[in-house]
Protein backbone atom coordinates (compact mmCIF):
# COMPACT_ATOMS: atom_id res chain seq x y z
CA UNK A 1 0.00 0.00 0.00
CA UNK A 2 1.58 3.34 -0.99
CA UNK A 3 2.34 5.80 1.75
CA UNK A 4 0.36 9.00 2.08
CA UNK A 5 1.97 12.19 0.76
CA UNK A 6 3.50 14.50 3.32
CA UNK A 7 2.84 18.22 3.26
CA UNK A 8 5.36 20.73 4.49
CA UNK A 9 5.59 24.51 4.42
CA UNK A 10 8.42 26.21 2.55
CA UNK A 11 9.24 29.80 1.68
CA UNK A 12 9.98 30.65 -1.96
CA UNK A 13 11.68 33.81 -3.30
CA UNK A 14 9.43 35.51 -5.85
CA UNK A 15 12.43 36.91 -7.71
CA UNK A 16 14.80 33.97 -8.21
CA UNK A 17 12.82 30.95 -7.00
CA UNK A 18 15.17 30.04 -4.13
CA UNK A 19 13.58 27.89 -1.39
CA UNK A 20 14.12 28.18 2.36
CA UNK A 21 12.63 26.31 5.30
CA UNK A 22 11.93 29.57 7.16
CA UNK A 23 11.05 33.13 6.26
CA UNK A 24 13.98 35.49 5.64
CA UNK A 25 13.99 39.23 5.15
CA UNK A 26 16.62 39.11 2.40
CA UNK A 27 17.11 36.35 -0.14
CA UNK A 28 20.64 34.92 0.22
CA UNK A 29 20.75 33.96 -3.46
CA UNK A 30 19.64 37.11 -5.31
CA UNK A 31 19.75 39.70 -2.51
CA UNK A 32 16.13 40.83 -2.93
CA UNK A 33 14.42 42.14 0.22
CA UNK A 34 10.99 40.96 1.40
CA UNK A 35 10.55 38.53 -1.51
CA UNK A 36 9.78 35.26 0.34
CA UNK A 37 6.22 33.94 0.38
CA UNK A 38 4.87 30.93 2.23
CA UNK A 39 3.88 27.95 0.14
CA UNK A 40 2.67 24.43 0.88
CA UNK A 41 4.66 21.66 -0.76
CA UNK A 42 3.38 18.12 -1.12
CA UNK A 43 5.81 15.26 -1.55
CA UNK A 44 5.53 11.52 -1.43
CA UNK A 45 7.91 9.10 0.26
CA UNK A 46 7.62 6.70 -2.63
CA UNK A 47 9.34 7.90 -5.78
CA UNK A 48 7.69 7.08 -9.05
CA UNK A 49 9.87 4.92 -11.26
CA UNK A 50 9.50 5.55 -14.96
CA UNK A 51 9.79 2.70 -17.39
CA UNK A 52 12.37 3.74 -20.00
CA UNK A 53 10.75 1.49 -22.62
CA UNK A 54 7.50 3.47 -22.31
CA UNK A 55 8.99 6.50 -24.03
CA UNK A 56 8.52 6.84 -27.76
CA UNK A 57 11.64 8.99 -28.17
CA UNK A 58 14.81 7.32 -29.41
CA UNK A 59 18.25 8.71 -30.25
CA UNK A 60 18.54 9.58 -33.91
CA UNK A 61 21.47 10.51 -36.12
CA UNK A 62 21.87 14.21 -36.87
CA UNK A 63 21.91 13.49 -40.60
CA UNK A 64 18.54 11.73 -40.29
CA UNK A 65 16.74 14.51 -38.41
CA UNK A 66 13.85 15.83 -40.50
CA UNK A 67 13.44 19.59 -40.54
CA UNK A 68 10.16 19.70 -42.40
CA UNK A 69 7.46 21.84 -40.82
CA UNK A 70 9.89 24.38 -39.43
CA UNK A 71 9.34 26.93 -42.16
CA UNK A 72 8.87 30.35 -40.62
CA UNK A 73 5.38 31.81 -40.59
CA UNK A 74 4.74 35.43 -41.61
CA UNK A 75 4.21 37.88 -38.78
CA UNK A 76 3.25 41.55 -38.53
CA UNK A 77 5.49 43.58 -40.89
CA UNK A 78 9.23 43.51 -41.48
CA UNK A 79 10.19 45.04 -38.13
CA UNK A 80 8.64 42.27 -36.05
CA UNK A 81 9.98 39.60 -38.40
CA UNK A 82 13.47 41.10 -38.15
CA UNK A 83 13.50 40.71 -34.36
CA UNK A 84 12.23 37.11 -34.54
CA UNK A 85 14.95 36.22 -37.05
CA UNK A 86 12.82 36.22 -40.19
CA UNK A 87 9.43 35.00 -39.00
CA UNK A 88 7.65 32.87 -36.43
CA UNK A 89 8.82 29.26 -36.02
CA UNK A 90 6.01 26.69 -35.47
CA UNK A 91 6.09 25.27 -31.95
CA UNK A 92 8.12 28.16 -30.54
CA UNK A 93 7.22 30.02 -27.34
CA UNK A 94 8.04 33.75 -27.28
CA UNK A 95 7.99 35.79 -24.07
CA UNK A 96 7.29 39.53 -24.43
CA UNK A 97 7.89 41.94 -21.55
CA UNK A 98 7.61 45.67 -21.11
CA UNK A 99 6.48 48.42 -18.77
CA UNK A 100 2.74 48.80 -18.07
CA UNK A 101 1.04 50.84 -20.77
CA UNK A 102 3.96 50.56 -23.19
CA UNK A 103 1.78 48.85 -25.84
CA UNK A 104 2.30 45.09 -25.47
CA UNK A 105 -1.39 44.22 -25.78
CA UNK A 106 -1.85 46.69 -28.64
CA UNK A 107 1.04 45.19 -30.57
CA UNK A 108 -0.02 41.59 -29.99
CA UNK A 109 -3.63 42.32 -30.95
CA UNK A 110 -2.37 43.57 -34.31
CA UNK A 111 -0.08 40.53 -34.61
CA UNK A 112 -3.00 38.17 -33.93
CA UNK A 113 -5.31 39.89 -36.44
CA UNK A 114 -2.62 39.94 -39.14
CA UNK A 115 -1.78 36.28 -38.51
CA UNK A 116 -5.45 35.23 -38.60
CA UNK A 117 -5.93 36.89 -41.97
CA UNK A 118 -2.67 35.64 -43.50
CA UNK A 119 -2.20 32.15 -42.04
CA UNK A 120 -5.15 30.78 -40.09
CA UNK A 121 -7.09 30.78 -36.81
CA UNK A 122 -5.48 32.65 -33.91
CA UNK A 123 -6.54 32.43 -30.26
CA UNK A 124 -6.06 35.49 -28.03
CA UNK A 125 -6.35 34.52 -24.35
CA UNK A 126 -6.76 37.44 -21.95
CA UNK A 127 -6.87 36.99 -18.19
CA UNK A 128 -6.85 40.75 -17.56
CA UNK A 129 -9.53 42.04 -19.93
CA UNK A 130 -12.97 40.92 -20.96
CA UNK A 131 -13.88 40.01 -24.52
CA UNK A 132 -15.83 43.28 -24.80
CA UNK A 133 -12.77 45.33 -23.85
CA UNK A 134 -10.66 43.57 -26.47
CA UNK A 135 -13.41 44.12 -29.04
CA UNK A 136 -13.42 47.85 -28.29
CA UNK A 137 -9.64 48.00 -28.72
CA UNK A 138 -9.86 46.09 -32.00
CA UNK A 139 -12.44 48.56 -33.34
CA UNK A 140 -10.28 51.50 -32.26
CA UNK A 141 -7.28 49.97 -34.04
CA UNK A 142 -9.30 49.07 -37.12
CA UNK A 143 -8.63 45.34 -36.76
CA UNK A 144 -10.98 42.96 -38.50
CA UNK A 145 -10.19 39.25 -38.69
CA UNK A 146 -12.79 36.54 -39.07
CA UNK A 147 -10.44 33.82 -37.80
CA UNK A 148 -9.38 35.66 -34.60
CA UNK A 149 -10.90 34.11 -31.46
CA UNK A 150 -11.02 35.87 -28.07
CA UNK A 151 -11.05 33.87 -24.85
CA UNK A 152 -11.25 35.66 -21.49
CA UNK A 153 -10.20 33.13 -18.85
CA UNK A 154 -7.92 32.96 -15.81
CA UNK A 155 -7.82 29.16 -15.42
CA UNK A 156 -4.87 27.82 -17.37
CA UNK A 157 -6.36 24.32 -17.24
CA UNK A 158 -9.39 25.57 -19.19
CA UNK A 159 -7.10 27.42 -21.61
CA UNK A 160 -5.04 24.28 -22.30
CA UNK A 161 -8.21 22.30 -22.93
CA UNK A 162 -9.53 24.92 -25.37
CA UNK A 163 -6.21 24.93 -27.24
CA UNK A 164 -6.38 21.14 -27.62
CA UNK A 165 -9.94 21.31 -28.91
CA UNK A 166 -9.43 24.24 -31.31
CA UNK A 167 -5.82 23.55 -32.41
CA UNK A 168 -5.36 27.15 -33.66
CA UNK A 169 -2.34 28.22 -35.68
CA UNK A 170 -1.29 30.85 -33.10
CA UNK A 171 -1.92 31.35 -29.36
CA UNK A 172 -1.36 34.52 -27.31
CA UNK A 173 -1.43 34.40 -23.48
CA UNK A 174 -1.92 37.80 -21.83
CA UNK A 175 -0.43 37.38 -19.27
CA UNK A 176 1.43 34.49 -17.62
CA UNK A 177 1.26 36.17 -14.18
CA UNK A 178 -2.56 36.30 -14.17
CA UNK A 179 -3.42 32.71 -15.11
CA UNK A 180 -3.24 29.80 -12.67
CA UNK A 181 -3.26 26.02 -12.55
CA UNK A 182 -5.74 24.28 -10.27
CA UNK A 183 -3.19 21.66 -9.17
CA UNK A 184 -0.74 24.27 -7.87
CA UNK A 185 -1.83 25.55 -4.46
CA UNK A 186 -0.03 28.92 -4.57
CA UNK A 187 -1.61 32.13 -5.85
CA UNK A 188 -1.49 33.33 -9.46
CA UNK A 189 1.78 35.06 -10.27
CA UNK A 190 3.80 33.07 -7.72
CA UNK A 191 7.01 31.30 -8.62
CA UNK A 192 5.37 27.87 -8.74
CA UNK A 193 2.42 29.06 -10.85
CA UNK A 194 4.58 30.95 -13.35
CA UNK A 195 7.12 28.14 -13.71
CA UNK A 196 4.60 25.31 -14.02
CA UNK A 197 2.30 27.33 -16.27
CA UNK A 198 5.13 28.16 -18.68
CA UNK A 199 6.20 24.50 -18.77
CA UNK A 200 2.65 23.34 -19.54
CA UNK A 201 2.35 25.85 -22.39
CA UNK A 202 5.78 24.89 -23.73
CA UNK A 203 4.87 21.18 -23.78
CA UNK A 204 1.60 21.87 -25.56
CA UNK A 205 3.27 24.16 -28.11
CA UNK A 206 5.84 21.48 -28.99
CA UNK A 207 3.22 18.72 -29.02
CA UNK A 208 0.77 20.52 -31.34
CA UNK A 209 3.45 22.50 -33.22
CA UNK A 210 1.68 25.78 -32.40
CA UNK A 211 3.63 29.03 -31.91
CA UNK A 212 2.77 30.96 -28.76
CA UNK A 213 3.30 34.48 -27.45
CA UNK A 214 3.35 34.92 -23.67
CA UNK A 215 3.12 38.37 -22.09
CA UNK A 216 5.18 38.84 -18.93
CA UNK A 217 4.86 41.65 -16.39
CA UNK A 218 8.03 43.50 -15.42
CA UNK A 219 9.36 44.61 -12.04
CA UNK A 220 10.30 48.18 -11.12
CA UNK A 221 13.87 47.36 -12.17
CA UNK A 222 12.62 46.55 -15.69
CA UNK A 223 13.15 42.77 -15.57
CA UNK A 224 10.38 40.27 -16.27
CA UNK A 225 8.66 39.42 -13.00
CA UNK A 226 8.83 35.93 -11.58
CA UNK A 227 11.69 33.43 -11.54
CA UNK A 228 14.58 33.80 -13.96
CA UNK A 229 13.90 30.21 -15.02
CA UNK A 230 10.92 31.57 -16.99
CA UNK A 231 13.29 33.15 -19.49
CA UNK A 232 15.24 29.88 -19.77
CA UNK A 233 12.10 27.88 -20.51
CA UNK A 234 10.90 29.85 -23.53
CA UNK A 235 12.53 29.96 -26.97
CA UNK A 236 12.73 33.74 -27.33
CA UNK A 237 12.53 36.75 -25.02
CA UNK A 238 11.58 40.17 -26.40
CA UNK A 239 11.37 43.49 -24.60
CA UNK A 240 9.20 46.37 -25.76
CA UNK A 241 11.06 49.51 -24.72
CA UNK A 242 10.37 53.21 -24.88
CA UNK A 243 9.04 56.17 -22.98
CA UNK A 244 5.29 56.26 -22.44
CA UNK A 245 5.39 59.98 -23.27
CA UNK A 246 7.18 59.41 -26.60
CA UNK A 247 5.53 57.83 -29.60
CA UNK A 248 8.41 55.52 -30.55
CA UNK A 249 8.86 51.97 -29.27
CA UNK A 250 11.76 49.56 -29.70
CA UNK A 251 11.20 45.80 -29.77
CA UNK A 252 14.49 44.29 -28.67
CA UNK A 253 15.42 40.61 -28.58
CA UNK A 254 17.51 39.44 -25.63
CA UNK A 255 17.20 35.70 -26.36
CA UNK A 256 16.33 33.83 -29.53
CA UNK A 257 16.97 30.15 -30.17
CA UNK A 258 16.05 30.58 -33.83
CA UNK A 259 17.90 33.77 -34.73
CA UNK A 260 20.14 36.62 -33.68
CA UNK A 261 19.62 38.50 -30.41
CA UNK A 262 21.05 41.72 -31.82
CA UNK A 263 18.08 42.81 -33.91
CA UNK A 264 15.75 45.67 -32.99
CA UNK A 265 12.41 46.67 -34.48
CA UNK A 266 11.20 50.27 -34.34
CA UNK A 267 7.50 51.12 -34.05
CA UNK A 268 5.50 54.31 -33.70
CA UNK A 269 2.53 54.44 -31.34
CA UNK A 270 -0.35 56.31 -32.96
CA UNK A 271 -4.08 56.38 -32.36
CA UNK A 272 -4.56 53.52 -34.82
CA UNK A 273 -2.05 51.29 -33.02
CA UNK A 274 1.57 50.34 -33.67
CA UNK A 275 3.01 51.30 -37.04
CA UNK A 276 6.44 50.07 -38.07
CA UNK A 277 9.12 52.64 -38.83
CA UNK A 278 11.13 51.59 -41.88
CA UNK A 279 13.64 54.47 -41.72
CA UNK A 280 14.10 55.26 -38.01
CA UNK A 281 17.19 57.43 -38.52
CA UNK A 282 15.28 59.96 -40.59
CA UNK A 283 12.49 59.99 -37.98
CA UNK A 284 14.83 60.56 -35.03
CA UNK A 285 16.50 63.50 -36.85
CA UNK A 286 13.31 65.02 -38.29
CA UNK A 287 12.96 67.73 -35.61
CA UNK A 288 16.63 68.48 -35.20
CA UNK A 289 17.49 72.18 -34.99
CA UNK A 290 20.72 72.78 -36.87
CA UNK A 291 23.29 75.24 -35.64
CA UNK A 292 22.37 74.99 -31.95
CA UNK A 293 25.23 74.66 -29.44
CA UNK A 294 25.26 71.35 -27.60
CA UNK A 295 23.75 69.30 -30.43
CA UNK A 296 25.61 66.47 -32.20
CA UNK A 297 24.67 63.36 -34.15
CA UNK A 298 25.77 59.88 -33.04
CA UNK A 299 25.64 56.70 -35.11
CA UNK A 300 24.71 53.71 -32.96
CA UNK A 301 24.20 50.10 -33.96
CA UNK A 302 21.01 48.33 -32.95
CA UNK A 303 21.73 44.79 -34.04
CA UNK A 304 22.74 44.94 -37.69
CA UNK A 305 20.97 48.25 -38.26
CA UNK A 306 22.77 51.59 -37.91
CA UNK A 307 20.70 54.36 -36.33
CA UNK A 308 21.49 58.07 -36.39
CA UNK A 309 20.24 59.93 -33.32
CA UNK A 310 20.60 63.46 -32.04
CA UNK A 311 22.48 63.91 -28.77
CA UNK A 312 21.79 67.11 -26.84
CA UNK A 313 23.85 68.50 -23.97
CA UNK A 314 23.34 71.55 -21.77
CA UNK A 315 25.80 73.01 -19.28
CA UNK A 316 24.77 75.63 -16.75
CA UNK A 317 26.77 77.34 -14.00
CA UNK A 318 25.61 76.34 -10.53
CA UNK A 319 26.31 77.57 -7.03
CA UNK A 320 25.75 74.13 -5.54
CA UNK A 321 28.69 72.29 -4.02
CA UNK A 322 27.63 69.16 -5.93
CA UNK A 323 26.76 69.92 -9.56
CA UNK A 324 24.07 67.77 -11.15
CA UNK A 325 24.83 65.15 -13.80
CA UNK A 326 21.53 64.12 -15.40
CA UNK A 327 21.03 61.85 -18.38
CA UNK A 328 18.07 60.62 -20.42
CA UNK A 329 18.84 57.67 -22.68
CA UNK A 330 22.55 57.49 -21.80
CA UNK A 331 24.47 55.62 -19.08
CA UNK A 332 24.94 58.00 -16.08
CA UNK A 333 28.19 56.32 -15.04
CA UNK A 334 29.61 56.73 -18.53
CA UNK A 335 28.64 60.41 -18.45
CA UNK A 336 30.64 60.87 -15.23
CA UNK A 337 33.64 59.29 -16.94
CA UNK A 338 33.35 61.56 -19.99
CA UNK A 339 33.04 64.65 -17.77
CA UNK A 340 36.21 63.60 -15.93
CA UNK A 341 38.08 63.13 -19.23
CA UNK A 342 36.90 66.54 -20.47
CA UNK A 343 38.08 68.15 -17.24
CA UNK A 344 41.41 66.34 -16.91
CA UNK A 345 42.54 65.79 -20.50
CA UNK A 346 40.85 68.62 -22.39
CA UNK A 347 41.04 71.20 -19.60
CA UNK A 348 37.39 72.28 -19.52
CA UNK A 349 36.46 73.64 -16.03
CA UNK A 350 33.26 71.66 -15.53
CA UNK A 351 33.50 71.47 -11.73
CA UNK A 352 30.86 74.19 -11.29
CA UNK A 353 28.58 73.16 -14.15
CA UNK A 354 25.27 71.32 -14.07
CA UNK A 355 25.36 68.96 -17.06
CA UNK A 356 22.28 67.51 -18.76
CA UNK A 357 22.47 64.97 -21.60
CA UNK A 358 19.45 63.85 -23.63
CA UNK A 359 19.11 61.33 -26.46
CA UNK A 360 16.26 62.62 -28.61
CA UNK A 361 13.32 60.35 -29.42
CA UNK A 362 13.30 58.23 -26.27
CA UNK A 363 16.08 55.97 -27.57
CA UNK A 364 18.54 54.45 -25.10
CA UNK A 365 22.16 54.19 -26.18
CA UNK A 366 24.11 51.41 -24.50
CA UNK A 367 27.23 51.13 -26.64
CA UNK A 368 30.42 53.23 -26.22
CA UNK A 369 30.44 54.34 -29.87
CA UNK A 370 28.39 57.40 -28.80
CA UNK A 371 31.08 58.63 -26.38
CA UNK A 372 32.56 61.09 -28.84
CA UNK A 373 29.17 62.58 -29.73
CA UNK A 374 28.27 63.07 -26.06
CA UNK A 375 31.64 64.57 -25.14
CA UNK A 376 31.62 66.93 -28.12
CA UNK A 377 28.05 68.01 -27.32
CA UNK A 378 29.10 68.91 -23.77
CA UNK A 379 32.12 70.87 -25.02
CA UNK A 380 29.94 72.63 -27.61
CA UNK A 381 27.41 73.69 -25.00
CA UNK A 382 30.08 74.83 -22.53
CA UNK A 383 31.83 76.99 -25.15
CA UNK A 384 28.52 78.05 -26.75
CA UNK A 385 29.92 77.00 -30.12
CA UNK A 386 27.63 75.07 -32.51
CA UNK A 387 28.81 71.99 -34.41
CA UNK A 388 28.43 71.77 -38.17
CA UNK A 389 24.97 70.37 -38.96
CA UNK A 390 26.34 67.91 -41.58
CA UNK A 391 28.77 66.23 -39.14
CA UNK A 392 28.45 62.85 -37.38
CA UNK A 393 30.65 61.65 -34.52
CA UNK A 394 31.73 58.03 -34.09
CA UNK A 395 34.20 56.74 -31.53
CA UNK A 396 34.79 55.40 -28.05
CA UNK A 397 36.65 57.62 -25.58
CA UNK A 398 39.24 56.06 -23.26
CA UNK A 399 40.33 57.31 -19.84
CA UNK A 400 43.44 58.92 -21.28
CA UNK A 401 41.31 60.77 -23.83
CA UNK A 402 42.25 58.54 -26.78
CA UNK A 403 39.70 57.65 -29.43
CA UNK A 404 39.15 53.93 -29.90
CA UNK A 405 37.70 52.25 -32.95
CA UNK A 406 34.20 50.76 -33.02
CA UNK A 407 32.67 47.82 -34.85
CA UNK A 408 30.92 47.95 -38.24
CA UNK A 409 32.20 51.43 -39.01
CA UNK A 410 31.60 51.11 -42.76
CA UNK A 411 27.88 50.44 -42.21
CA UNK A 412 27.60 53.42 -39.90
CA UNK A 413 29.29 55.73 -42.38
CA UNK A 414 27.21 54.47 -45.29
CA UNK A 415 23.99 55.18 -43.38
CA UNK A 416 25.21 58.69 -42.55
CA UNK A 417 26.01 59.37 -46.21
CA UNK A 418 22.53 58.18 -47.24
CA UNK A 419 20.93 60.76 -44.97
CA UNK A 420 22.94 63.63 -46.44
CA UNK A 421 25.78 64.03 -43.93
CA UNK A 422 29.07 65.20 -45.45
CA UNK A 423 31.58 64.96 -42.58
CA UNK A 424 32.43 62.31 -40.01
CA UNK A 425 34.86 62.36 -37.09
CA UNK A 426 36.33 58.87 -36.62
CA UNK A 427 39.27 57.39 -34.66
CA UNK A 428 42.61 57.66 -36.45
CA UNK A 429 43.39 53.95 -36.02
CA UNK A 430 40.29 53.02 -38.01
CA UNK A 431 40.87 51.22 -41.29
CA UNK A 432 37.87 52.17 -43.35
CA UNK A 433 37.41 52.63 -47.04
CA UNK A 434 36.26 55.90 -48.56
CA UNK A 435 32.55 56.63 -48.64
CA UNK A 436 31.21 58.63 -51.58
CA UNK A 437 30.18 62.11 -50.49
CA UNK A 438 31.54 61.74 -46.95
CA UNK A 439 34.76 63.39 -45.77
CA UNK A 440 36.45 61.57 -42.89
CA UNK A 441 38.29 63.49 -40.16
CA UNK A 442 40.59 61.00 -38.44
CA UNK A 443 41.54 62.11 -34.92
CA UNK A 444 43.63 60.34 -32.28
CA UNK A 445 42.27 61.88 -29.09
CA UNK A 446 39.40 63.89 -27.68
CA UNK A 447 41.60 66.99 -27.05
CA UNK A 448 42.53 67.00 -30.76
CA UNK A 449 38.84 66.93 -31.73
CA UNK A 450 37.89 69.80 -29.39
CA UNK A 451 40.89 71.88 -30.45
CA UNK A 452 40.18 71.28 -34.15
CA UNK A 453 36.62 72.62 -33.83
CA UNK A 454 37.83 75.54 -31.74
CA UNK A 455 40.32 76.53 -34.47
CA UNK A 456 37.65 76.14 -37.14
CA UNK A 457 35.35 78.42 -35.16
CA UNK A 458 38.10 81.04 -34.77
CA UNK A 459 38.79 80.99 -38.50
CA UNK A 460 35.11 81.44 -39.19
Amino acid sequence: MPRMAKTRTIFVCQQCGAQQTRWMGKCPDCGTWDSFVEQAESRSNTAAVRNPSASANRPVKLSEVAIGGFERLPVLGEEFSRVLGGGLVPGSVVLIGGDPGIGKSTLLAAVAAHFANAVGPALYVSAEESAQQIKLRAERLGLNAEELYIYSETSLDAVLEQIRQMTPRLVIIDSIQTVFLEAVTSAAGSVSQVREGALQLLRLAKELNIPMFIVGHVTKEGAIAGPRVLEHIVDAVLYLEGDRFHQYRLLRGVKNRFGSTNEVGVFEMVSEGMHEVTNPSAVFLAERSSGTPGSTVAVTMEGTRPLLVEVQALTSTTSSAQPRRTTNGFDPNRLLMLVAVLSKRVGLPLFNQDIFVNVVGGLRIGEPAADLAVALAIASSFRNAPIEPDLVCIGEVGLSGELRTVSQLDRRLSEAAKLGFRQAVVPAVTQSGSIDGLRLQAQRSLPEVVDAFARARDRA
